[in-house]
């Protein structure tokens, strides 16, 4: 997935990449990110869907709206906001889109 979206792409300062799988797609992050913070930065928009089907996303980013719920390593309904990334971690969002 690209990393266009990261502040700053080029900068040395960061510690070496990492990867996680998004619904079973190789996805590049980076150490101290949040899950949250690392879909975003790969282009994945809606992370899950209201009860009417509405493509949600990140609100408030510190664990209190829980628009950002997702599905790590099984564990359904885990705040992607909250959760640092892990390398091999498995992660599943109800849309890519």
């Amino acid at each position: 997935m690209p990393d266009s979206r990261r502040i700053e792409p080029g900068a040395d300062l960061r510690p070496a990449p990492i990867h996680i799988i998004v619904n079973d797609r190789v996805t590049l992050c980076y150490p101290g990110e949040t899950v949250a913070t690392a879909l975003l930065a790969a282009g994945v928009r809606g992370l899950r869907r209201s009860v009417s089907g509405t493509p949600r996303i990140p609100v408030c980013n510190m664990g209190v709206c829980y628009e950002c719920t997702v599905t790590i390593n099984g564990l359904e309904a885990q705040r992607s906001c909250m959760t640092l990334v892990k390398p091999g971690m498995r992660v599943e969002v109800a849309d890519e889109a």
